[in-house]
């Protein structure tokens, strides 16, 4: 999950809460602790439209509405042994909006207790639901054997009368770990050669991952001859495999001695991965072999709700700090391998390069722009391969970053594929990165 784009969703959503609160008005009076004691007279969801929704349990995170006498008495509110944020914004003497916490409580009592100024606790009778297991992702979903493996997500909790378990696509099941924390879950990965989803269980349920370890689903380049499908452009890159090799082999970007220029300059004859769709015949063929395009070897039907992953290795010694890495997919009207005609298509566009450097204004077509090193202004994957998800709804930006002119539309749209580590429109520092990518693939990700 975003947690950034959580917060600010969840801020956009208290201040319109203001205008469906039968208790907040247009100039409210400032808030002033007062005397005496509260009473909470029930607990319901904080819409007025579901005002006679009366609750008595609700999940962390949850925003709830305390309804009752005294209200602005409490100075401080605990669920369970958890303390809650007050706004003061948010509080009148007969009602209260309140975040249960994000927080697993280490003593459960089932109980909210609100703390008077002068001290005094009043109890109320409630019930924080802590979820299931949420998986969100794997650090390598192609980790080999003995390799360290990080599983991330929320709510992994260990507790000693119920353990928490990860299941392996084969059946195994991983009680020992190397690290454990509320949000991550790293262990030795055992060997297994079993395609499938991952499961997490603890004493609040069990998840299943969306994610597949070893995913083949989707598959388009393996570099192992699965797919048969490899360089098919103008610059073929260089196929290798050596002690790195994460399945065999893999495609390179950048040798360790090209340079990538601060504002990451043009050098698609080191940076660039090309698989332009199509042949040499007239008509061209499309449907089969070297040239297929993408979409009649991987379903994007429902391309809104997939994403593009691969396997990514940037060694330590040749880190990655300049250039966004563009990745666009394109259809047969922004470039094919020759430009023939083809059967049922009446735009046919050559080999070219134009969604990146804006000729004929295609630089306003939508890719994803990758850019790990911003964060930091370096970055390298610690000599070891992690999994990239990109879902293919962030193919939204132009050749610089911004919001693009136009965006894929249909599965059509999704016949060749560019990465190229270029441009951007963010200022780096000189590298000469090498990034080694292997299993681009096309799955769900939900």
């Amino acid at each position: 999950m975003n947690m950034n784009r959580y917060f600010k969703g969840l801020a956009a959503v208290l201040l319109l809460l203001c205008g469906m609160f039968a208790s907040c008005e247009d100039q409210p009076d400032k808030f002033e602790l007062t005397g005496g004691v509260p009473t909470v007279n029930y607990v319901r969801m904080p819409y007025l439209s579901q005002a006679d929704s009366l609750i008595v349990e609700a999940s962390l995170n949850s925003i709830i509405c305390l309804v009752g006498e005294n209200l602005t008495s409490i100075k401080e509110l605990y669920f369970n042994d958890c303390k809650a944020q007050l706004n003061t914004s948010y509080i009148t003497s007969h009602t209260m909006l309140v975040q249960i916490p994000d927080q697993i409580p280490g003593e459960v009592s089932d109980k909210i207790y609100m703390v008077t100024a002068s001290g005094s606790t009043v109890e109320y009778g409630f019930h924080v639901v802590v979820p299931k297991p949420l998986l969100a992702s794997m650090s390598c979903e192609y980790a080999r054997p003995g390799s360290e493996v990080t599983l991330y997500g929320n709510y992994f909790i260990d507790d000693p009368n119920v353990p928490l378990t990860v299941t392996l696509p084969d059946g195994q099941t991983i009680t020992e770990f190397r690290s454990l924390t509320n949000s991550t879950i790293t262990f030795k990965m055992p060997e297994c050669t079993t395609e499938g989803a991952i499961r997490v269980a603890s004493i609040y349920g069990e998840t299943t991952s969306a994610f597949h370890y070893l995913d083949s689903r989707g598959i388009m380049f393996d570099f192992d001859g699965k797919t048969g499908l490899g360089n098919h452009g103008w610059h073929p890159r260089a196929i290798l495999s050596d002690e790195t090799s994460l399945m065999g082999n893999f495609v390179q970007l950048g040798d360790g001695t090209a340079k990538m220029t601060s504002d990451g300059g043009w050098d698609d004859s080191n940076f660039a991965f090309e698989y332009w769709c199509g042949s040499w015949d007239s008509p061209q063929n499309v449907t089969s072999g070297d040239g297929i395009a993408l979409h009649n070897l991987v379903d994007f039907t429902d391309f809104a709700n997939m994403a593009l992953k691969f396997e990514m290795y940037i060694p330590s010694s040749n880190p990655w700090s300049a250039g966004a890495m563009q990745i666009c997919f394109e259809g047969y009207d922004k470039v094919t391998l020759s430009g023939n005609p083809i059967t049922g298509y009446t735009t046919v566009a050559g080999a070219n390069a134009k969604v990146f450097n804006n000729e004929e204004n295609m630089g306003s077509y939508g890719r994803a722009l990758y850019r790990p090193w911003m964060s930091d202004g370096s970055y390298d994957t610690g000599d070891k391969w992690v999994t990239v998800t990109i879902p293919l709804s962030s193919f939204n930006l132009d050749w610089k970053g911004a919001a693009a002119a136009s965006v894929p539309t249909s599965a059509d749209d999704f016949a060749s594929l560019t990465i190229f580590v270029v441009d951007g429109g963010m200022e780096g520092t000189e590298c000469t990165p090498i990034i080694k990518i292997d299993n681009i693939r096309a799955v769900p990700n939900k």
